[in-house]
């Protein structure tokens, strides 16, 4: 048995030799084009013979993703919201990448040869052992294409955890601003009701008085169930949005208060959903390496060692050559050229959403600055129609007419500021900007 030991590694040091050997003519299969990225040296690879370990190499696209820095301002509420969400995030993504590195690091040692225990009964009742040996010396670069392939996973995993960070906060920053808004319609709306109140205990008393219709009075009351129904829904609203938010992160949030601002610009940083579509298409042209690799006859060094040795080459191949076996290395070029193409659409749908927000949040911001205008000129036309009032030139119902327009226009001025914020939330996420990356 110790001589069986010794034979299976003097022929493990043998097939590693011939797989050294033999590596860059398996790695190199030129027709195919499929893999063009670089890889740095695997530190036990001039020990063993082997080829370079992608899953040490520095991915660009991970770099690119750690060296991204968040728009929300430091200390802001904003930035309080942020934190308090992903503290209490499950992280569901993180664990999906911990387990693509892992099946990364063992993809890496693919070119290794696989050593397993033989044992059998044989005819008269005895057991008979052997360690089976198995090295790939020429595979026609799948154990290349499953390396990267490996690799690539790792990319797709770190930007769906990029991804679904941002979305979280994301999600958080728009029940904030949910709650806010309605805090705010709300707050407007007590200051209709008390200011209306006014009016209506004056046209209450010119009714008593004969002075005034009852409709008038009819007519106000109307207005102000109004006022109190938009100012109640208003409540609950606030109320239920900061209660979603208190569910997703780690403290009570509904105490904190602030707006502040943020730029944004669509070309601050490369949208997930591109860089995404390249990590998939880096993996799909991976995968269709390996897959090529199969249709094509390859050869093993290996055999059986210890109480009945039987060491030597023999070519393997996943699957016989057939007729259709044309059609399939077509079929699997096309799927790279398909690849490319996704990520050419994906960009392009990108762009166009950016350039979309882009124009709403211009125009949501140019609308709020007119709304502002116009919301002081309405409340200068309030004024004036009260000092009229007060001198007896106006009727309540004109004054109460004129506090309608301003009171529709306050509510317009906070809903498009709110609007715009949301906007430029919404591009921040899509750039993958509302948290930083090293911290993901």
């Amino acid at each position: 048995m110790a001589f069986g030991i010794r034979g299976a590694f003097g022929v493990c040091a043998v097939a590693v030799t011939l797989s050294g050997c033999l590596s860059d003519i398996g790695d190199g299969w030129p027709a195919t084009g499929l893999v063009t990225r670089g890889r740095s040296a695997d530190p036990l690879a001039p020990a063993l013979g082997g080829p370079a370990d992608l899953a040490n190499e520095q991915s660009h696209i991970i770099a690119g993703l750690a060296g991204r820095r968040t728009l929300l301002p430091p200390g802001s509420s904003f930035d309080e919201v942020a934190k308090a969400v992903l503290a209490a995030n499950a992280r569901t993504a993180e664990a999906e990448l911990r387990a693509a590195r892992l099946r990364s690091v063992a993809a890496s040692k693919n070119w290794l040869p696989r050593i397993g225990p033989d044992i059998s009964l044989g005819s008269l009742g005895s057991l008979v052992a052997n360690l089976v040996v198995d090295q790939v010396l020429f595979d026609n670069g799948r154990r290349k294409g499953e390396r990267e392939f490996a690799v690539a996973d790792v990319e797709v995993a770190a930007v769906n955890l990029a991804a679904d960070t941002n979305t979280r906060v994301h999600t958080g920053l728009t029940l904030y601003l949910a709650a806010a808004e309605a805090r705010e319609k709300a707050a407007l709306s007590d200051a209709a009701l008390s200011d209306m109140g006014q009016f209506e205990y004056i046209m209450n008393e010119r009714v008593r008085g004969g002075v005034s219709d009852m409709s008038d009075l009819t007519i106000l009351r109307q207005k102000l169930a109004e006022i109190r129904a938009a100012r109640t829904a208003n409540a609950e609203l606030a109320a239920t949005s900061v209660a979603e938010l208190n569910a997703m992160s780690v403290r009570p949030l509904g105490d904190l208060r602030g707006l502040p601002d943020i730029e944004v610009d669509a070309t601050a940083a490369r949208p997930l959903a591109v860089v995404l579509a390249e990590a998939e298409k880096t993996r799909a042209i991976a995968r269709a390496k390996v897959e090529l690799a199969g249709l094509l006859p390859g050869l093993s060094a290996g055999g059986t060692v210890g109480d009945s040795t039987n060491v030597g080459l023999r070519v393997t191949s996943d699957s016989l050559i057939g007729f259709g076996t044309s059609d399939s290395l077509q079929a699997i070029e096309a799927a790279r050229e398909a690849a490319e193409r996704r990520v050419a659409q994906t960009s392009e749908d990108t762009n166009r959403t950016l350039k979309k927000l882009e124009s709403r949040i211009a125009a949501k911001t140019r609308q709020a600055e007119e709304a502002a205008r116009l919301t002081a000129q309405a409340r200068a036309n309030l004024d004036l129609f009260q000092q009229q009032y007060d001198a007896g030139q106006r009727q309540v119902m004109d004054v109460v007419g004129v506090y309608e327009t301003f009171s529709r226009q306050q509510q317009a001025q906070v809903t498009l500021k709110y609007d715009a914020l949301r906007l430029r939330i919404e591009m921040a996420n899509i750039l993958g900007l509302l948290a930083d990356g090293d911290r993901i």
